[in-house]
């Protein structure tokens, strides 16, 4: 039940937070503040607990499930279950939900209370995401972190809100119709082979469907997940989303729902349709490279802090994309370090830009020139995170873009040496940012707070967090470890039954089965 209450807990407190709005703003900050709070420690608890019966248990296939039947007649079931690749992504996600109500405790100044309500629902959506197995439950969890997202932009975000409100929902929207065709598909061929209804993951692994009924079906889970990740070319929507939020939003945006795109390409997209993923491995690792040295190039572009960052998360992402479907043990490592690393380095640097913005009211580089003098604290911490952001060794980013370079230079050479470039020219636009935000002259006369106890209190444990992963990730790949083992199960090709003419045999793939009895 722990599961369930982790999910509960969230929506409660969204409930309460909005009606506490109207007695005053204070409670649905604390009230969001403690739900999201407890959540983190009992996810805690949760990796505790997995590290010994990891050792005890090293085939158990989930660490913690439940499973109701919700809809016999039609075979959908409420089943939530955890494996080490959701416990890690649940982890980041309380995390990163406390930063994001800490970062909105004064930047949020109106409807304070439905804010916190739609805050809560989206972190539960993505909670429903990472642990739901009924591939019906996954849809619904999907479009439910849709609706909060938007209000999130639509009401608290800036200039442009409603354009950029606008297009993620058509986006995002449009994508995930084609899933639902997809998921359709697969479950109506799934019955139409066994005879029996059913959204369930493990009933859906391994449905025969002809090549190219595959590849369509494939394709529908792609396209959404593609757009969430944002891979290059359906990245558009994410430079206006991410510049017209509010801080908390664009946090979540980077940090979370980017996230919830590569799970989906980890969870389903491989190990559903291995034959056609791995057919089409070739197209969506040179997509993932075009997106890693593209995205880079148009940060470098940028003027505005924002659009600039917002850039770089497709840089970054098309790391793990190519991570995923290089699909060895290192690239899958790489991509998941990558996961987490990306999460907290660019959610903080959202957070700093948020809290230039909040200061100075500009977004500006060339308008904020000569920072470092006025603000020394403010600057050197955006001076690691762009550091990280960029891959300087010691730090998480590095492990993860190294540990990826590493699988998929065992698949492709040349994609390797092309994403590689990409991490010079990231170097690029990380001087840019310092040099042309933080040093020069302080020709406009700034004169305003660094950053203060709060502030602090999120960039300090975000900084630790990424030199621990730099220094020694392997807690952290440990508990991957087992999910990535059956996950690699799940997508190996399926053998091909063939007659060898020579031996007058059944054979597959070319070796003679081994056949017992009649």
């Amino acid at each position: 039940m722990i599961l369930v209450w982790l999910i509960v807990i969230l929506l409660v407190a969204g409930v309460l937070a909005g009606f506490a709005g109207r007695v005053n703003t204070l409670w649905p900050r604390v009230i969001s503040l403690v739900a999201v709070s407890i959540d983190f420690v009992l996810s805690l608890i949760l990796w505790s607990e997995n590290s010994s019966r990891v050792q005890l248990f090293p085939q158990r296939k989930w660490i913690e499930q439940v499973d109701w039947t919700w809809i016999p007649r039609f075979g959908i079931h409420f089943h939530l279950a955890m494996d080490g690749l959701s416990l890690l992504l649940i982890v980041l996600t309380f995390l990163l939900g406390i930063m994001s109500v800490l970062i909105s405790w004064k930047e949020i100044q109106k409807g304070v209370g439905f804010f916190h309500f739609n805050l809560m629902w989206i972190l539960a959506g993505i909670l429903g995401v990472f642990l739901a197995v009924d591939l019906f439950l996954f849809y619904f969890a999907w479009e439910l972190m849709l609706v909060p997202m938007y209000f999130l932009i639509a009401i608290w975000g800036h200039e442009r809100r409603i354009y950029a409100a606008v297009k993620f929902f058509l986006f995002t929207q449009l994508s995930g119709l084609l899933m639902l065709i997809a998921i359709l598909t697969l479950y109506f061929t799934h019955h139409r082979e066994t005879g029996v209804y059913s959204f369930e993951y493990k009933d859906l692994l391994g449905t025969v469907l002809t090549p190219h009924t595959a590849m369509l079906v494939m394709l529908g889970f792609f396209v959404a997940f593609a757009v969430k990740l944002p891979m290059f070319p359906f990245h558009t929507w994410l430079p206006d989303a991410h510049t017209e939020a509010p801080t908390a939003g664009s946090v979540i945006l980077a940090g979370l729902l980017l996230k919830t795109g590569a799970y989906g390409m980890l969870r389903f997209v491989v190990p559903l349709f291995p034959d056609a993923a791995h057919a089409f491995a070739p197209v969506a690792m040179t997509l993932a490279v075009i997106g890693i040295v593209y995205g880079a190039v148009l940060a470098f572009g940028q003027t505005d802090l924002k659009r600039l960052v917002a850039y770089t998360s497709v840089s970054h992402l098309g790391f793990v994309l190519l991570g995923i479907f290089a699909w060895n043990e290192l690239a899958l490592q790489g991509a998941l370090i990558g996961m987490i690393a990306h999460g907290i380095s660019t959610g903080a640097l959202f957070m700093l830009v948020g809290g230039l913005q909040e200061r100075t009211h500009t977004r500006e580089m060339d308008r904020l020139k000569g920072l470092w003098a006025t603000v020394p604290v403010m600057s050197g911490t955006m001076l690691f995170f762009a550091l990280a952001s960029i891959g300087l060794p010691g730090l998480g980013d590095f492990v993860g873009e190294f540990l990826t370079l590493l699988g998929t230079y065992r698949v492709s050479i040349g994609l390797t040496l092309v994403a590689a470039i990409g991490i010079l020219i990231s170097t690029l636009y990380a001087l840019k940012v310092i040099q042309r935000a933080l040093h020069g002259p302080n020709t406009h006369e700034w004169s305003i707070p660094d950053l203060g106890a709060r502030e602090l209190l999120i960039m300090i444990p975000m900084m630790l967090i990424l030199l621990w992963l730099g220094l020694y990730p392997q807690p952290v790949l440990r508990t991957f470890e087992p999910a990535m083992h059956k996950l690699q199960e799940y997508a190996k090709p399926h053998p091909v039954l063939t007659l060898n003419p020579s031996v007058r045999a059944l054979s597959y793939n070319g070796r003679l089965p081994e056949i017992k009895g009649k």
